[in-house]
């Protein structure tokens, strides 16, 4: 099956934040939403590929930080999904959105409005994290 390494698109349109218990965190680099993306570190495509326990960290994981999203941003929805049709690698979406979002509402993918965070928005970004997620986030040397 070969060794995980992060698909280069999500390493491009993202920044790596830490880790959600064994699975990263990346933070898409757009600041018009809260958007986050759980990546296991595994080769398999496809979540009911992964064993039961690896499927249970994933879904705790996505809830977790689910929570942590409704709690902190000023969110109306979220949008929760595993697509994965551009980046042929297993990871989840989870994006806020609000009704009054750039593109509400249709679909954050594809577009091209994008607004990068500056170092030290992530900076702070990571602080909560850290804050918000207890022991469950730590954060990944550069």
């Amino acid at each position: 099956m070969g060794e995980f390494a992060l698909n280069q698109k999500l390493k491009n349109d993202c920044v790596v934040l830490g880790k959600i218990q064994s699975q990263l965190l990346l933070l898409m680099n757009n600041s018009l939403v809260p958007w986050f993306v759980i990546v296991p570190q595994t080769t398999r495509l496809e979540i009911h590929q992964l064993l039961e326990e690896e499927q249970a960290e994933l879904y705790a994981n996505v809830n977790l930080l689910s929570n942590y999203v409704m709690q902190n941003y000023a969110v109306d929805k979220l949008n929760v999904a595993s697509i994965g049709n551009v980046v042929n690698q297993m990871h989840v979406h989870v994006i806020g959105r609000r009704r009054d979002d750039y593109c509400w509402p249709n679909v954050v993918w594809g577009r091209p409005e994008r607004v990068e965070y500056k170092k030290e928005e992530v900076g702070e970004i990571v602080k909560a994290l850290k804050a918000g997620l207890e022991d469950h986030f730590v954060e990944l040397p550069d």
